[in-house]
C-alpha cells in the first residue's frame, strides 16, 4: 500500500505494560517498516526527539504534580505547558492527519492543536474509561451499602462516558474495537466510526512453546491484577472447583498488581510467576488449557487472541469487549455469571475430547488475525479524515 500521508500520533498509552501501548507501538513501527512518515508524540521519564527511519519520535515529561491513572499511567494537569515545543514540531513535520487516542492529557494536546491548524483529526478508542473508573471507584467505596455504592458509580460510568463521546465529536473519523462501541460513538458524534480491531503474533504465541505433558487442567490468566480487571473472581471459580470435587487442576495467573496479595491468601492451587514477557510469557499461554478472562472493562481484549494463538480456548464474562472476539462453542464461552464460568470450565475438564477440539479451533481463528490487514484500515481511516476535510474546503 503506497501512502504519503503524513501522520501526527498522540497515544496517551506507548511505553506502559498494556494492550493498548503495545498496539501503539505496533502501529508506529507498521509505518517505519512501509516507509511512511509519521510524528510520534508521547510522555516518557525525558523530553527529547529524535529520528528513526521514516518517524520522528518526540517525547515528553510529564510535572511532578501528575497523578497515577494506573500501573505507570499517569495524567499531568499541567501537560499543556509543552503545547509550544509540539506546535513548533508539527509546523516542521507538516501533518495531513493527526491521530489522537482517549481523552488524556496528552491527546488534548494533539487536539487543541488539530483545531488551531484545522487539520483534519482521526480518533481511536482503546480503553473503556467510564467503565474502568466506575470499578476505581467501587473499590474506594466499598465500606457504603451496595445500592449505594452502584447508583454513585452507576451515575459516574454515565457522565464519563458522556464526556469521551463528546471527546470524540472533534475527529473526522473514530475508530473503535467492538460494534458496540462503534454504535455508541456512531449515534452519540454522528461521525464515520470504523472498527479497529486487533492482530496477535501467530509465531511468538503458538502450542509448539507447550511444555508440559501430564493430566494436570490449567486454568490461566494473563493481565493486570487490578480490581477492574475483576481478578477476584478467579478465587471464587477455585472455591466453586473445589467444592463440586474438583482437584486435579491448577490456575497460572501471570501478571502483577494490587490485588496479588489477596488472590495469594485466597487461593489454594494457584501458582503466580509474576509479570513476563517474550518466550517465558509464550511458555505460560501455550501450557494453559482454559483461559480464563473476567474482566467487565476491556474494550478488546489483546490477551484472548494471544490465547488463540497459543490454542486454548477463552471463556469471558458477556460484558465489554472481549464477547465480541468468542465463536461460542468452539473457540470458548460467553459468561454471564460465576455459575456459568464454574459449567463450562467442568465442561471442559471433563470432556477432553472436546477441549481438544475447541483448542484447535481457537488457533485456527487466531490464524486469521493479521496485524498489516489492521493498520492498513487505520491508514484507510486516515485517507478518509483527509479526503472528508478536503470535500469541506471545496464546498466553502
Amino acid at each position: 500500500m503506497e501512502n504519503q500521508l503524513r501522520i501526527a500520533f498522540f497515544p496517551d498509552s506507548y511505553l506502559e505494560v498494556n494492550g493498548a501501548a503495545m498496539t501503539s507501538q505496533r502501529l508506529v513501527a507498521f509505518a517505519k517498516r512501509n516507509n511512511y512518515p509519521y510524528l510520534c508524540i508521547h510522555a516518557a521519564r525525558k523530553s527529547e526527539t529524535w529520528q528513526d527511519g521514516s518517524v520522528t519520535y518526540m517525547t515528553l515529561k510529564r510535572s511532578p504534580v501528575s497523578f497515577s491513572l494506573d500501573e505507570e499511567l499517569a495524567y499531568d494537569p499541567l501537560f499543556q505547558r509543552h503545547a509550544g515545543k509540539i506546535d513548533k514540531q508539527l509546523q516542521e513535520f507538516k501533518p495531513d492527519v493527526i491521530h489522537i487516542t482517549g481523552l488524556n492529557d496528552v491527546s488534548i494536546v494533539g487536539a487543541y492543536l488539530g483545531w488551531k491548524y484545522q487539520i483534519p483529526i482521526l480518533g481511536s478508542w482503546h480503553t473503556n474509561l467510564h467503565e474502568f473508573a466506575a470499578h476505581r471507584l467501587a473499590k474506594m467505596l466499598r465500606f457504603l451499602p451496595n445500592g449505594f455504592i452502584s447508583n454513585i458509580t452507576g451515575f459516574a460510568e454515565r457522565k464519563i462516558l458522556d464526556g469521551a463521546v463528546l471527546y470524540y465529536k472533534m475527529p473526522k473519523v473514530v475508530l473503535a474495537p467492538n460494534q458496540e462501541l462503534i454504535d455508541i460513538l456512531a449515534s452519540g458524534t454522528h461521525r464515520r466510526s470504523q472498527i479497529m480491531s486487533r492482530g496477535v503474533d501467530t509465531e511468538l504465541f503458538s502450542p509448539e512453546h507447550r511444555t508440559v505433558d501430564d493430566d494436570i487442567f490449567r486454568i490461566g490468566f494473563v493481565g493486570r491484577l487490578r480490581a477492574e480487571k475483576n481478578v477476584r473472581m478467579l478465587a471464587d471459580l477455585e472455591r466453586e472447583l473445589i467444592a463440586r470435587g474438583k482437584t486435579n487442576f491448577k490456575f497460572l495467573i501471570v501478571g502483577e498488581g494490587s490485588e496479588r496479595g489477596f488472590l495469594e491468601e485466597n487461593m489454594k492451587h494457584a501458582e503466580m510467576p509474576g509479570f513476563l514477557d517474550g518466550e517465558d510469557l509464550s511458555r505460560a499461554y501455550a501450557n494453559m488449557d482454559l483461559f480464563v478472562f473476567p474482566s467487565k472493562t476491556d474494550a478488546f481484549g489483546n490477551v484472548a487472541q494471544e490465547a488463540f494463538a497459543s490454542g486454548v480456548p477463552v471463556l469471558v464474562t458477556d460484558i465489554g469487549g472481549p464477547k465480541f472476539l468468542i465463536d461460542s462453542g468452539k473457540t470458548g464461552y460467553v459468561a454471564k455469571d460465576l455459575s456459568e464460568f464454574v459449567e463450562y470450565t467442568i465442561q471442559l475438564m471433563d470432556d477432553r475430547e472436546k477441549l481438544s477440539e475447541m483448542k484447535r479451533n481457537a488457533r485456527a481463528a487466531a490464524m486469521t488475525k493479521s496485524w498489516d490487514a489492521v493498520f492498513e484500515s487505520v491508514y484507510d481511516g486516515y485517507q478518509l479524515s483527509y479526503e472528508l476535510r478536503e470535500r469541506n474546503f471545496k464546498r466553502k
